[in-house]
């Protein structure tokens, strides 16, 4: 009986070797594999391995196991008492893929293309398909991670003849949102590969501009490329637009208030809006009708509903009331697509509802991004005392920290009297004058010192009115800080026109709407000779208008295609997952009381 124990024991010893054995003999070395075992007997047997090759790659198999099995802190443990550099290439690869893998747990996409750069790698390509496509799948959702999007597509493009089924399927929907996010500028096809053909079928949709321009050109490019991988298997969300053309908009409602505090704000964005009607039939369009609705004399939102399908009403923009916007918000549902020209705060709202609005939030991401991509990494924050000042700076804070910046000191500005006592606390300054104070004392005679300030902020970020930064800008010049790049949002420039209220700014960087940095676009002059009041400050309520009018046939487009954006009057639009319009705005600065266009920040 013991005889019978003892070689059924040396039985299944060896088929867990022969378990972790791929191929035989090779200068790669044999690979792991899944095997019909524990992690606990793979790593009593490497315990009891008579050479370090087989306990390593005993090891190897039990970390890999264990991975698959969910258990990431547990693998990296194990993973830990390999050898690598010991290991033969082909094993490197396998180690190292699953060192990237358990990154990517942890994410941190630098550290799994810090493993996924080994030299081993160079000799990835006589690795078995299933080893290329692993270590293709990891590395192209770190790189995707890490914001190497074209790369991460690269990978992807790479892997996908070796995939079938579902993965097939997964991966090929994951080139093309890869493809679909990347700006219109790096969309330049050189080559007529799968890359240039990817790179030709997004920019074709992304230059189009009505949904059945859209579908014009994506037959077009299907036509010219039909054995492209896309051209058979056409990705979902271009598929989902076949069902948006066949829907054509024949009416809109604008609910606008007329009378009331907002009649003015209502009134900017109608003409902003019927501009852009107008310019659509001007130019050979069929744009649907407009149906005028007074949202101040509204008793309720069903009795506006029920007018609204009566008379024929395919999509409502509006309203502009925050407390409606609430209320619709709050519906299970909505009888017809909605278009709100504000934001409620909290959840996403009925599946019908869309909202677009010249949030300051948006502003604040925006000096965000524009201070990362220029290089900097600890601010120093000013926005008013209130509400809004408290919405501005969280999100810029939540945004800015979330993408590794750090914030050094926050000051919120109210009573002029106390500026420059805060821009000195913000800075030390304070602080330095009790330190040359404390050596007067020390020896006992006169010293000459200029105060110092603290070197640790690389720039402040403001959000004032115009009145505050023409004193805050000064005052920092006064308080030794004149060399610290200042970014702001629109609310500094009123668009006045004059030049000398914009001399004690100057440097200061500010995001803006396209419709007040660009006098000469052609919609501009036209509204802006009929109004002359849409080429000041109110000139971005009319941006919002035109833009609304843009978005409101595209909503669909949008929401089918996340990364698809359009170049609107009031921003670079794109829509977030729970339907809101956020915007990504264009630069300038004061330069001599002259205003001067900045390059467009990076994407």
């Amino acid at each position: 009986m013991i005889a019978c124990l003892r070689l059924f024991s040396a039985l299944c010893l060896a088929a867990l070797l022969a378990a972790c054995a791929s191929s035989p003999s090779s200068s790669l070395g044999e690979l792991p594999r899944t095997p019909d075992a524990s992690i606990e007997q793979l790593l009593e047997k490497a315990a009891q391995s008579k050479t370090p090759e087989d306990a390593a790659l005993l090891r190897l198999s039990a970390a890999d196991l264990a991975y698959h099995q969910g258990n990431a802190g547990q693998s990296a443990q194990i993973l830990q008492q390999v050898p690598v550099e010991t290991l033969k290439p082909g094993q490197q690869i396998f180690a190292n893929t699953l060192a990237a893998e358990l990154a990517m747990t942890r994410n941190q996409p630098k550290a799994a293309l810090t493993a996924l750069s080994h030299p081993s790698f160079q000799r990835l390509g006589e690795m078995p398909e299933e080893q290329q496509v692993r270590t293709g799948t990891v590395r192209a959702r770190a790189l995707e991670a890490d914001g190497q999007t074209l790369a991460a597509a690269k990978e992807r493009i790479f892997i996908a003849p070796m995939l079938s089924g579902e993965a097939a399927s997964k991966n090929h929907e994951a080139i093309w949102t890869l493809i679909a996010s990347l700006p219109t500028e790096q969309l330049q096809p050189t080559t007529d590969d799968d890359l240039g053909g990817w790179m030709a079928l997004a920019l074709a949709v992304k230059t189009a501009g009505t949904l059945e321009q859209q579908q014009a050109a994506i037959d077009n490019w299907r036509a010219q490329n039909p054995k492209h991988p896309a051209a058979r298997q056409l990705p979902l969300p271009l598929t989902n637009l076949k069902d948006l053309a066949s829907q054509p908009l024949n009416k809109i409602a604008l609910l606008l208030p007329q009378d009331g505090p907002l009649a003015s704000v209502g009134k900017a964005l109608r003409e902003g809006f019927m501009a852009a009607h107008y310019q659509a039939q001007q130019s050979g369009q069929k744009p649907p009708a407009i149906e005028f609705y007074d949202s101040s004399r509204l008793t309720s939102l069903d009795e506006l509903y029920r007018k609204a399908q009566a008379d024929g009403v395919q999509l409502v923009v509006g309203p502009l009331e925050k407390p409606l916007v609430k209320q619709l918000s709050a519906l299970p549902q909505l009888p017809i697509t909605t278009l709100a020209l504000n934001y409620s705060e909290g959840a996403q709202g009925p599946a019908q509802l869309f909202q677009f609005g010249l949030a300051a939030e948006d502003e604040a991401r925006e000096v965000s991004r524009r201070a990362r991509a220029d290089g900097l990494h600890r601010a120093a924050i000013m926005v008013p005392k209130g509400e809004w000042g408290d919405r501005v700076l969280k999100a810029f804070s939540q945004d800015w920290q979330a993408n590794g910046g750090s914030i050094v000191a926050t000051e919120r500005v109210d009573q002029p009297v106390q500026l420059a006592q805060q821009i000195a606390d913000m800075f030390q300054l304070r602080q330095s004058e009790g330190r040359a104070k404390s050596l007067q004392s020390t020896v006992g005679s006169q010293v000459a010192a200029q105060p110092s300030r603290r070197q640790d902020i690389e720039f402040i970020f403001l959000a004032a009115t115009p009145q505050q930064a023409q004193q805050i800008k000064p005052t920092l010049n006064f308080q030794y800080a004149g060399d610290v790049p200042v970014y702001a949002t629109s609310h500094v420039f009123s668009a006045s026109g004059d030049v000398n209220q914009y001399n004690d700014m100057n440097g200061v960087r500010f995001c803006e709407t396209p419709w007040l940095l660009d006098a000469n676009d052609p919609l501009r002059r036209q509204v802006t000779a009929q109004w002359p009041q849409a080429g000041g400050s109110l000139g971005r309520l009319y941006a919002m208008g035109v833009d609304a009018y843009s978005l409101a046939p595209r909503l669909g487009q949008l929401k089918a295609l996340p990364d698809s954006r359009i170049e609107g009057q009031s921003g670079s639009l794109s829509m977030t997952q729970n339907q809101r319009v956020v915007r990504e705005l264009p630069w300038a600065q004061f330069v001599n009381g002259q205003v001067q266009r900045l390059p467009n920040t990076p994407r």
